[in-house]
């Protein structure tokens, strides 16, 4: 048996066996990993830069090493978060126009992201390299991590560009059902910036400085290879194809009504991106005030988690681009039936996760400190990270499905709630209570639970689907 057949009857098993305990269907679980798996071997790879950097720094310079890169780190995370709100407006008009064979329209709003995302890009690189320290001072950095952490942005500051637009490349090829193409070219970034940042960390003795210049002409890599598709060019025999909706090179560049919608979609949707993101900086201030040690270990549990969460970058965007495609079809029935069982989906696998990653808890932290002490402060929070990432999951697959519909404005609020009405006021509570660091591991749970459950009401509801008729192709915007 050949190993094209032997993954066939693996699918076919896995598919059956989810349909038989009600999970998926197996005619839509099909479609659904063949947009997914590429995908989260895409976020794995992409997660897996920083956190590799984190490891890596950690063993060259130490705890000091790590906590300035974990304040470095959470505004590279907002960077990485405004990318993804503004391409969760490209895909949305994507999916829908070119389900709905509007493939002009869909080109052009490819065009204008492309727009949006580098007049948004520009000014965060020059606040990166023109206040580096007060940036990493503001979260209570001591006089070594400030020093590590400032090194950071200062020499990442240039894949501030690069990462906006890879943002904006990959969701267009999910849009279209082509998830492929991205994971090739994000994945071979990913190992070049392994690559590169290990060489220049521990080769040339360049600390948090190699971390960020790998991370950086990784990401330039990254442009280049998605640019030659974007464009309309063939890949040749790589596998990759170019895309369907290339960029518009000869104009139009703008075209006020679609350029509406983009914003219209994109804004709350970057609101509640950033304001999963932002939450990062009070916690870190927090953690600050326990010392390095809890620093390091908060910052190794969320990344713990962003691997995790590595299958929300498949499941979500198969919701998004699924969900799309059949409201732009004019099938809200079986855009339904995708949602609920992408959802149903997502539940069980990051559950089945959260037990392995659990139970390894501690030789996991181990790979980001040495200490004893620190070992096992690490290990509670990779374990809480890991139970908070069940939230993650169906607020992920959730909101996806409401992002195909066009659906961003309640989730953003979901968010909000979640991080600043519930997160933080328990983050804070162990800085006035004995509750101390345990403070800190409720947050981590209750950010991801509160949007989790909310999203989910709202995807229940069933309000996202006469959302979606202001967006599709037919419909002219008001």
């Amino acid at each position: 048996m050949t190993g094209q057949q032997w993954r066939a009857t693996a699918l076919a098993f896995v598919a059956g066996a989810l349909e038989r305990i009600g999970i998926i269907d197996g005619e839509r679980f099909r479609p659904t990993m063949e947009l997914a798996w590429p995908r989260i071997v895409t976020g794995f790879a992409i997660m897996s830069e920083q956190t590799a950097d984190l490891a890596m720094v950690g063993a060259a310079v130490g705890t000091a090493g790590t906590a300035g890169l974990a304040f470095a780190l959470g505004y590279w995370q907002i960077v990485t978060l405004l990318g993804l709100g503004v391409a969760g407006g490209t895909v949305t008009l994507v999916s829908q126009n070119y389900g709905g064979e509007a493939t002009d329209r869909a080109s052009l709003a490819v065009t204008q992201s492309v727009v949006l995302a580098t007049a948004l890009a520009l000014p965060i690189m020059g606040l990166f390299l023109a206040v580096p320290d007060p940036l990493i001072g503001l979260l209570g950095a001591g006089p070594d991590a400030l020093r590590h952490g400032s090194v950071y942005l200062v020499y990442v500051a240039p894949a501030v560009v690069f990462e906006l637009l890879n943002l904006i490349a990959s969701r267009t090829y999910t849009g279209v059902g082509d998830t492929f193409t991205e994971m090739v070219a994000r994945a071979g970034g990913a190992a070049l910036n392994v690559v590169l940042s290990g060489a220049l960390i521990f080769g040339f003795g360049l600390g948090a400085a190699g971390a960020a210049i790998g991370t950086t002409l990784a990401s330039g890599f990254v442009t280049l290879v998605l640019a030659w598709g974007m464009l309309g060019r063939t890949y040749g025999r790589l596998g990759m194809e170019p895309s369907p909706v290339p960029i518009a090179r000869d104009g139009p560049w703008l075209e006020p009504t679609l350029l509406y919608q983009l914003i219209e979609i994109s804004l709350p949707e970057i609101g509640r991106r950033l304001a999963q993101g932002a939450v990062v900086f009070p916690l870190l201030w927090i953690a600050a005030s326990f010392g390095p040690v809890v620093v390091t270990a908060l910052e190794v549990g969320r990344r713990v988690r962003a691997l995790i969460n590595s299958v929300n970058w498949g499941l979500s965007l198969a919701s998004s681009s699924l969900v799309g495609q059949h409201l732009g079809a004019g099938d809200e029935d079986e855009a339904g039936a995708y949602g609920a069982a992408i959802i149903r989906l997502s539940a069980v696998l990051y559950t089945g996760v959260t037990v392995l990653v659990v139970v390894f808890a501690r030789p996991i932290a181990g790979v980001f400190v040495a200490g004893s002490a620190e070992i096992v402060q690490a290990a509670v929070f990779v374990a809480v990270g890991a139970v908070s990432s069940i939230g993650y999951g169906i607020d992920g697959a959730a909101a996806g499905a409401l992002l195909g519909a066009g659906d961003t404005r309640w989730p953003f609020v979901a968010s909000l709630l979640g991080r600043y009405a519930f997160a933080l006021p328990a983050a804070a509570l162990g800085l006035v209570t004995p509750l101390g660091v345990g403070g800190l591991y409720l947050a981590l749970f209750l950010e991801t639970a509160v949007p989790g459950g909310i999203n989910y009401w709202l995807f229940r509801n069933g309000r996202w689907k006469a959302v979606s008729r202001r967006y599709r192709p037919s419909t002219e915007p008001g």
